[in-house]
């Protein structure tokens, strides 16, 4: 398959294939394009160009990754099968021999493919916008209750100022003003790490943000690559060839990619701070007003015919869960090599990504499990996991509902289930009691069964404040009960109730139909809700300083006074998005 270079060819192998809408109708970047998407999304439509975008001349290409078979049509077979190929080689080649390595030449001269090379005349930088004037640019609001127009899908590219080692990652980015952006680099990624040496050396730090170009370089960005590992070398195995890049020092001191669609030149001061947000995120919530750097924007170039690619990101599943779900099959035979002792890996999407994950590892000798549990919680994005489920049974883990039957037959309560408190936990979860700091909980179910798990409830509550009680699956009961007030002891109430003591996990919640309408539901519901040093309750006891936890144990997953709004589309756009574009909605159906 011919590599993709450009959004423009993108759009066109799309279209080629039945699978993009180009919409001609004026539309409004603030909420109303938003809005069709998650419609359109929510039908499992196309990929949209909006060629009529108020306030811009550029076309807006969105949903452009959301499908198989899209993903399938960027980048074809041929990335996973060179992986699983990689992984292949590196277990049978030693002892090597002349059979062996002839045999694999042709990976070697895939692997020849994989770096970067010098391109003279870059199709980036074929235009200008000079003055800088960012409000020129798509001004995209997607939540009614955003703080005001972000990139959604930039390639944000900085150097560490000690060893130039590059990162490339997707941090949104807040328009300000004509030549201003926030900058959401997180604390724990790549370029907040960048950053945070050069607060140190008290410099600034350069950076690009790139829009469009190689949809290689928008996986490259997101996949949770170890710290090592450059997203440009990835990006360049995703492409099929070298990836083309500009060393111009009149433009950048930054290598500039040279097929992107747009870039965004200058530096990040340090020690400068700003509000940025709301902004509704994928957990499905408002992330809320924090300072943040900000991006001093020095120039803007774009290529000829540049199209600005974005998404809508909301409560799952939208575009970015078939993006995530495609990098995780993609990487996956890499964690044994990576993480020895384990065989399998899986980020759970629907729960906003990292509140859950599970894995399945070896166990070789007594709790050799939780070594590998300790792999996964110190390996990149897999680190930000504040739920993490170890099982040695081999289990299709994207299955989550097998999943969790799996580990809840084999847990022993006083002794697989750790808690860790007082640590980090990802920005965007504010379950815990500060911004950055929280809690993580592993739970290993290895071995034999051990546990008969209650599939149906019998009985009825004494405290009428527990209502609707439901069996999610065999072992787990999901109650709705009053909403959430501090120290309403409703947990410790509801832990004392008889009819809920053979339940193995008892979780509290708003309302348990919604909750347990589908696995999809619940993880969502569930992991997004709670936190394992604040809303975990039992009985316990403490064994050589283990606290040894006696089933049933009782979560408290209601929605805290302090939590983040829901995401909830606005009514009046929705019904105007509905008037507009109806028709073509309904053909969608």
């Amino acid at each position: 398959m011919k590599p993709l270079y450009s959004t423009k060819e993108f759009i066109e192998r799309l279209q080629q294939n039945s699978e993009l809408l180009i919409i001609d109708q004026e539309i409004d970047p603030y909420l109303e394009l938003a809005e069709l998407q998650r419609q359109v999304v929510a039908r499992k439509g196309p990929a949209l160009l909006f060629t009529n975008v108020k306030k811009t001349k550029f076309p807006v290409a969105t949903n452009l990754y959301g499908s198989e078979k899209r993903l399938e049509l960027a980048f074809g077979i041929r990335p996973k099968e060179l992986i699983r190929n990689l992984v292949h080689l590196s277990e049978t080649l030693v002892p090597p021999s002349l059979g062996k390595l002839w045999g694999a030449r042709s990976i070697a001269y895939q692997l020849l493919k994989v770096g970067l090379k010098v391109c003279k005349k870059p199709a980036v930088l074929q235009n200008s916008i000079n003055p800088v004037d960012l409000e020129q640019l798509p001004a995209i609001v997607s939540w009614s209750l955003d703080g005001g127009a972000f990139i959604t899908l930039p390639l944000v590219y900085t150097e560490n100022p000690l060893n130039n080692k590059g990162n490339l990652g997707m941090y949104r980015i807040q328009l300000f003003d004509k030549s201003t952006t926030g900058m959401h680099i997180q604390i724990h990624r790549g370029a907040g790490f960048h950053y945070a040496e050069a607060e140190k050396q008290h410099i600034s730090l350069n950076a690009h943000i790139y829009v469009g170009g190689p949809p290689a370089m928008t996986l490259a960005a997101i996949a949770p690559l170890p710290e090592e590992i450059s997203e440009l070398l990835l990006a360049a195995l995703l492409l099929g060839e070298r990836l083309k890049t500009t060393r111009n020092k009149q433009v950048s001191p930054l290598p500039i990619v040279s097929d992107s669609d747009f870039v965004l030149i200058g530096e990040i001061p340090p020690k400068e701070r700003r509000p940025e947000g709301p902004f509704g995120d994928h957990y499905g919530y408002y992330s809320l007003q924090h300072e943040y750097p900000v991006f001093r924007v020095k120039s803007v170039y774009h290529r000829k015919g540049a199209i600005w690619p974005a998404t809508v990101v909301g409560k799952p599943p939208q575009e970015d869960h078939y993006i995530a779900e495609y990098l995780q099959e993609l990487l996956s035979p890499l964690f044994p090599i990576v993480m020895p002792g384990v065989v399998s890996v899986w980020a759970y999407e629907e729960s906003g990504v990292h509140s859950l994950a599970a894995c399945v590892v070896k166990e070789r000798y007594y709790k050799e499990a939780f070594r590998a549990a300790l792999r996964v919680l110190s390996e990149g994005q897999l680190s930000l996991s504040k739920c993490l489920f170890v099982i040695n049974e081999p289990v299709e883990l994207r299955d989550f509902k097998k999943t969790f039957i799996t580990l809840l037959e084999r847990v022993n309560t006083k002794t697989d289930i750790h808690i860790f408190t007082n640590i980090s936990q990802d920005t965007l979860d504010y379950t815990g009691p500060e911004v950055n700091k929280g809690s993580k909980m592993v739970v290993l179910g290895i071995g034999e069964k051990r546990n008969h798990l209650r599939d149906a409830y019998q009985g009825s509550f004494k405290n009428k404040a527990f209502i609707n009680p439901v069996v999610f699956c065999p072992g787990v009961l999901v109650v709705s009960c009053k909403s959430h007030r501090t120290g309403d002891g409703l947990p410790q109430s509801l832990l004392e109730e008889e009819s809920i003591q053979d339940f193995l996990f008892v979780f509290m919640t708003d309302n348990s139909a919604e909750a347990t309408k589908n696995a999809h539901e619940f993880v969502w519901t569930i992991f997004t809700r709670f936190e394992p040093a604040g809303d975990v309750y039992a009985k316990y006891e403490v064994v050589r300083n283990h606290i040894a936890y006696f089933n049933p144990l009782v979560f408290d997953c209601r929605l805290k006074h302090w939590y983040p709004s829901v995401l909830v589309p606005d009514l009046t756009i929705q019904k105007q998005v509905q008037e507009k574009f109806g028709k073509l909605l309904d053909r969608l159906k």
